[in-house]
């Protein structure tokens, strides 16, 4: 199945509780032949109803760091683990995330990035999960934030989802630190030496 026609099955998709409550599927977006790809956990209500992907307020914050750190739009491809929105931005459910995964799995497949960087706890989880790393209890897993991480084909690199700044701004110099260490990481990939983990 090429990536249009994923997008289409992703559009039409009713296999689990959140086509009742979404207005829009929210399908990636960005460069097809990408080395990077973002993964976020879900899109929020201002995605939905404009059916794309980091138009709300966290969007707005995702595309301030990237600014800031010197990576361009076209330079990844983003998408979701979660393709509908979560009702009242609740957590979600393993179930959803079972049955939405796949389409994940197929967007990477696709896309085939050397540099996979889930964004924030849930996207991040699952990433480890589906490659077998050792995930760290609840409480400690910030600490795999900005951290590398290599395993079959891909590169590894989780990232704090813009939100949190937006819920702590006090951890914007951290995020911020992380964020230029994404652009490090990927200028070391292209110059073909190994990366420091």
């Amino acid at each position: 199945m090429n990536l249009e026609a994923l997008n289409e099955s992703i559009r039409n998709c009713c296999r689990c509780r959140l086509c009742e409550t979404r207005i829009n599927v929210i399908c990636g977006e960005g460069n097809l032949r990408a080395e990077l790809m973002f993964i976020a956990q879900a899109p929020g209500k201002m995605e939905d109803r404009a059916g794309k992907m980091f138009v709300g307020p966290s969007g707005k914050v995702f595309f301030e760091l990237l600014k800031l750190v010197g990576i361009n739009r076209e330079a990844f491809y983003m998408t979701n683990l979660l393709k509908c929105k979560l009702p009242k931005n609740r957590k979600p459910k393993r179930d959803e995330i079972e049955m939405c995964s796949s389409y994940l799995e197929q967007e990477i497949a696709q896309i085939s990035p050397k540099l996979l960087v889930p964004l924030g706890y849930y996207a991040t989880r699952y990433i480890f999960e589906k490659y077998g790393l050792e995930w760290l209890p609840a409480e400690e897993s910030s600490g795999l934030f900005g951290t590398v991480y290599t395993v079959e084909a891909y590169t590894i690199f989780p990232l704090q989802h813009p939100a949190a700044i937006l819920h702590n701004p006090a951890l914007k110099e951290e995020i911020v630190r992380n964020y230029t260490r994404l652009k490090e990481v990927l200028a070391v990939m292209n110059s073909g030496d190994n990366i420091p983990i």
